[in-house]
């Protein structure tokens, strides 16, 4: 036997034989780090190469499901996100940026499910006092937690074989390691050995485990992507640390549905639902001031009211600015030039600021009506009806295509107290409204403009 020596890239796990200031794969600077492995003889080939198992194939339809699948968490949104609560032997990853609640919001949930069931917290990054002072501020008294600083994975599973616990909080997933393995902590191999041994405890023993993991300087998830792949579900844990809000989103979830959204407040006494997110984003809406209007997006299957903004002020510079913040910078290019083409509205020749308001991040088409119309009340400088809501996607014709689920969008602007609710004119099945709401229907961004700003 002999040691070998290879270098391997921390971010994508390519390995090199020497040391490469960039990796090839990847693309990444200043990744590699070097390790070791014991280069063994290769082994015969034999016949049958696959290992024994003890376990049989059974039928399909002969599995029932056991009546204690789920357990709620006591949060309902966190309970929407996971599809309902956590499912028994499930493994989870959350991720996000430093400091923006992870820990926070993970010892909350130890302390609500540890009420009826018990909860080991392994902290590789904090110390006990450290946990406990937090405890304390949050006002949790801590009943049911158990408490391991530990890194080492053996004495990991070895301490869960003595608690037997049913839910397993691992903070952080990059501090865990493997004595048996020569590379450092934090590692390609480390997260993927450890964290394989840590899924297997979960699926054989019925432990659910969530797994706290950091970013890299892109937004995704330090360490090997197959760590997603081997997971039941994956979070998101985002926000701006200049806003108190929060979105947790489920971005892979073998329990439940995608792109869920769960709605959080940063407080001193911890993070907090938001049971009512549409009024905390539309709150505080100015009255009579142009450039404001009113969207309802969807995330997941939950509509969402949210106040789209421009400002468009005549230029000092060559080339006018474009500035976005909560919209794709790409699309609002894109309906600039469809308003200035199908309206002859001279954008070029103004600086164009969009925002949307409470930090939330708006991906999906739906809003590029209110986006127009916020453009065209600025530059006009008209303000838009406060009791209008729109939502619909443009097209580079200028007209006004339908968009998915409208009964639940028209349901929640109604709720809210909207009276006019602009929508595709070739919308179908729409909801029944009260006597005091219209449904405004549009065929394009021309109609839209002559109907507000007449």
């Amino acid at each position: 036997m002999k040691t070998k020596t290879f270098f391997q890239c921390s971010e994508c796990g390519h390995k090199a034989p020497k040391w490469l200031g960039k990796c090839p794969k990847c693309q990444e600077w200043n990744t590699f780090e070097e390790g070791t492995e014991v280069a063994s003889a290769p082994a015969k080939m034999t016949v049958n190469l696959r290992p024994a198992s003890d376990t049989a194939a059974v039928a399909f339809d002969s599995l029932e499901l056991p009546n204690y699948m789920r357990s709620g968490t006591g949060q309902a949104e966190l309970d929407r996100v996971l599809g309902g609560g956590i499912v028994h032997g499930s493994v989870i990853l959350m991720a996000g940026e430093p400091g923006i609640g992870k820990s926070t919001l993970l010892l909350q949930l130890s302390a609500s499910i540890a009420k009826d069931a018990k909860v080991l917290y392994v902290s590789g990054e904090e110390s006990g006092w450290q946990l406990k002072y937090r405890a304390k501020r949050l006002g949790l008294d801590g009943a049911g937690i158990f408490l391991l600083t530990e890194t080492n994975i053996d004495n990991i599973i070895a301490q869960s074989d003595e608690v037997q616990p049913d839910l397993i909080i691992v903070d952080s997933v990059q501090t865990i390691y493997d004595s048996r393995l020569a590379s450092t902590p934090g590692s390609v191999t480390q997260v993927r050995e450890c964290s394989m041994r840590m899924i297997n405890l979960a699926k054989t023993l019925g432990i659910s485990v969530v797994f706290v993991g950091h970013v890299n300087k892109e937004g995704g998830i330090a360490g090997p992507k197959v760590l997603e792949h081997m997971v039941d579900a994956v979070l998101y844990f985002e926000g701006e640390r200049t806003h108190s809000f929060r979105i947790l989103r489920a971005t892979k979830n073998r329990y439940g549905a995608t792109n869920e959204i769960g709605v959080f407040e940063m407080t001193s006494g911890g993070v907090i639902q938001v049971e009512n997110p549409s009024e905390m984003l539309l709150a505080g809406r100015p009255k009579g001031v142009s450039g404001c209007c009113a969207a309802c997006i969807l995330e997941g299957s939950r509509p969402l009211a949210a106040e789209i903004q421009s400002l468009t002020t005549p230029t000092v510079f060559p080339s006018p600015r474009r500035t976005t913040d909560g919209v794709d910078y790409n699309r609002t290019v894109l309906l600039l030039a469809v308003l200035e083409k199908r309206l002859g509205l001279r954008f070029s020749q103004n600086d164009i600021y969009v925002n949307v308001v409470g930090g939330l991040r708006i991906d999906e088409p739906a809003s590029d009506l209110p986006q127009a119309l916020a453009l065209i009340s600025s530059i006009k400088d008209k303000p838009i009806d406060p009791d209008v809501i729109s939502f619909g996607e443009i097209g580079l014709a200028g007209e006004c295509r339908s968009v998915s689920h409208l009964d639940l969008r028209i349901n929640e602007a109604v709720r809210l107290g909207f009276t006019k609710i602009l929508v595709p004119h070739g919308a179908k099945s729409l909801p029944a409204m009260p006597k005091d709401v219209q449904l405004v229907p549009v065929k394009g961004v021309f109609d839209a403009s002559n109907y507000l700003f007449k």
